[in-house]
């Protein structure tokens, strides 16, 4: 049987989104600790850049996961916070960070390595 795929898939959308470099930190953080101000997101996630950081809550913000607050005091004053949308990411956050406990316990060398290509159930 083939099986064949739509050329455009809802689910490679959002994969494409919360599934590049850092989003999934950015999201967890703030899906955790509520709304957060940007320099207390960027010490919450060690070694991202503040070029990334910016470039990830820009892009999260554009597709409304995240809003963002701006209080225009001297320094100004910006924070971030899931939205609706973001927060109906909840139970499947929750879900990949049991996993991500689950086999950081049983492939502890594989997932300290970053090669997870050589996890076999």
């Amino acid at each position: 049987m083939a099986f064949t795929t739509p050329v455009q898939c809802e689910l490679d959308d959002v994969l494409k989104l919360i599934a590049s470099r850092w989003t999934p930190h950015i999201l967890w953080v703030l899906l955790t600790n509520g709304r957060t101000r940007f320099g207390a997101l960027k010490r919450a996630i060690p070694g991202i850049s503040t070029k990334v950081l910016t470039q990830r809550l820009r892009a999260l913000e554009a597709s409304e996961f995240v809003t963002r607050d701006y209080v225009p005091t001297i320094p100004p004053e910006v924070s971030y916070d899931l939205s609706a949308k973001g927060h109906d990411l909840r139970d499947t956050l929750s879900a990949l960070k049991i996993v991500a406990e689950r086999w950081a316990k049983e492939y502890p060398k594989q997932v300290a390595d970053g090669d997870l290509n050589k996890l076999r159930p």
